[in-house]
Formats: C-alpha cells, structure tokens, sequence
C-alpha cells in the first residue's frame, strides 16, 4: 500500500510540475534585484497638519512631497486652494476610511516589488517609479496615474464596494464593486503599461481593438502572475466563471456574424465598453468580453511562439498576423 501511495505521489508531482510549466509567465525572479519598494504617504503627511499653520507646514513637508509641493507656497491663491481642499468635509471623511482601511501599505509595497522584479526580468532597463497615496478628491476615471518617474495611487478610490459614500456619488454598482484593494495592484500594472506604451493605438476593427486591450491585460499577467486572473480584467468570481465557460460561444457569435474586422462603433462597444454585462448575451455575461477574447488570443499566441519575448508581442502592430499565429480556438 505504502508503495501504491509513493507511486501515486510521484505521478501527482510530475503531472503538476508539467502544469505549472505550460505557462510562459512561471517565472523563478527570485535572483531579479530590485530595491524594496516603499509607498510614501502623502494622505497621511497632508491631513495631519494644522490648516492654522498651513505655510510653514507646507514647506516642512515640501522636501519629503517635491512632487505635490514643488511650486511658490507663498501664493495666497494656492494656499487658499489647499486649505479648502484639506477642510473639505468629504476629503476628510474619505481620509478618515484610508486611514481605518490602510494603516500601513505592507502588502502592497510586497506585492509591487514582487511585480517589480518580473518587470526588470523581461526589460532589465525599465525604470522603477517612485511611488505616493493621496486623496484625490473623487477622480475615479484614473485612480492610478504615472507622471514621468511617479507613479499616484488614490485611495479614496479603493475602500470597497460597501463603503456608502460611493453610491451616494451616484457611482454605478458596476464600478464600485471594482473599488476594492484586491484591484488596487493591477491597476498600478495597468497605469505602468499604459506608460510603457502610451502612443500605441489600435486600429479600427473590433479585432483591432481586442488584441490591443488583450496586450494589456497580458502586460498585466506577466508582471503578477500568481495573482487571481479575474482582478487582472476587473471580474467577478461569477463573471469570470462565466466568460471562461462561454468562451466559444462568445467566440461562435463573433465568426459567425463576421464581427471580427467590424468597424462599427455600436459593435466595437458592445464588446469593449464597460457596462453591468455584455448586451449581446445574458445578464449574467462579464462586460468587456472582447478584452477577454483578446486576453486569450494574446496568451495563445505567446505560448505557442517560444522565441517571441513579451517587448515583441506588445509592440506587434498587426492584430490580424497575431490571431493567425495563435492558431486560437476555445474548446468547445
């Protein structure tokens, strides 16, 4: 019996190790040297100071945030700026929640270097940003933006999906769920892509603009791979289950009604436009399913270009020379 077990043991080993092989993105970076990452807290430096002393707090704080405070603080219009911005009722509620939710920013800032070191891993020279909270005062569209070297997370945008204020704001379910830690980490990746490569534009067609959003989020697997696939495309645990399971389906209904080369801007955003769900299909459908689709044509098609590196793909102008080499086709 102890030998049966032994057996059993060795094929469950091998059969795993050559699962776990089967994706390009299983990478050892452990021997990838990057200096750990610390986040500095501009929320927290801004919102403990006296709005009585307001200038001579802004110049204390001034070489630690050169980033916030490099300007003329003796202009009477930007302190005055700053002041209602720091006496503001609803930056200071949404303060007080940062500070309850995120104390300190530990697992990020392990999460990030641990990105970080797959990022030097497949381009050795890129920068590493320098990297600040703040409050933003309710810019949702970009909750993580990059400035040259620096790299912005608002907070007030991730204090999850049952913190009241947000609805009160009259933002759509859809993108509160979204507003949760868990996606806080991607959407650095995704602000750090976007820098990367911020003068690719797709072309017109619906394939066109599939792989160029499928680019993205396989930016994003390569930097975090082990991380849950749905937060990566800002999924459900029961969307992504769905998209999975309707892959060709969803796949069928783009060949059959030869949307792939549509230019259709009704098409285009029926696929690509952010929404409760996709239109074309049920309630329950994930948005965006032409993101998915692109994810997985990208993916199929570096798995089975060995020599292709990542830089390649991502810079690779022809959608159609892309869904041709990944010879992709969902199981049914």
């Amino acid at each position: 019996m102890n030998r049966v077990n032994i057996i059993l043991t060795a094929i469950f080993v091998i059969l795993t190790g050559c699962h776990r092989q089967e994706s390009r993105l299983d990478l050892d970076v452990s021997n990838v040297t990057v200096d750990p990452v610390r986040i500095h807290r501009y929320d927290q430096a801004l919102f403990t100071i006296s709005p009585g002393r307001l200038a001579s707090e802004l110049n204390r704080l001034k070489p630690g945030f050169p980033f916030f405070l490099g300007t003329d603080l003796t202009d009477t219009t930007k302190l005055e700026a700053m002041r209602e911005y720091l006496t503001n009722t609803r930056n200071q509620e949404f303060y007080r929640a940062t500070e309850k939710k995120y104390p300190d920013m530990l697992n990020v800032e392990k999460e990030l270097t641990e990105a970080f070191r797959h990022l030097r891993y497949y381009f050795p020279d890129a920068p590493i940003p320098r990297i600040y909270t703040y409050i933003s005062g309710g810019e949702y569209d970009s909750p993580v933006r990059i400035f040259d070297s620096v790299l912005l997370i608002a907070l007030d945008a991730y204090l999850g999906a049952d913190f009241k204020p947000y609805a009160a704001e009259g933002l759509p379910f859809y993108r509160i769920r979204r507003m949760e830690q868990d996606y806080l980490l991607p959407d650095c990746i995704s602000a750090m892509e976007h820098s990367f490569y911020p003068s690719r534009y797709p072309g017109n067609t619906l394939l066109d603009q599939m792989i160029g959003a499928g680019k993205r989020i396989y930016f994003i697997d390569a930097m975090i791979p082990a991380y849950p696939d749905r937060f990566k495309i800002g999924y459900t645990s029961e969307q992504m289950a769905w998209a999975e399971k309707n892959e060709s389906q969803v796949w069928a209904v783009m060949i059959e009604n030869r949307l792939l080369y549509s230019t259709s801007g009704n098409v285009i955003r029926t696929f690509l436009a952010d929404g409760p769900f996709t239109a074309d299909f049920s309630a329950e459908s994930p948005p965006r399913l032409g993101e998915f689709i692109g994810w997985q044509i990208v993916k199929a098609w570096m798995e089975r270009n060995d020599n292709s590196s990542l830089e390649a793909v991502l810079s690779e102008p022809d959608a159609q020379k892309i869904l041709a080499g990944s010879k992709y086709k969902p199981d049914k």
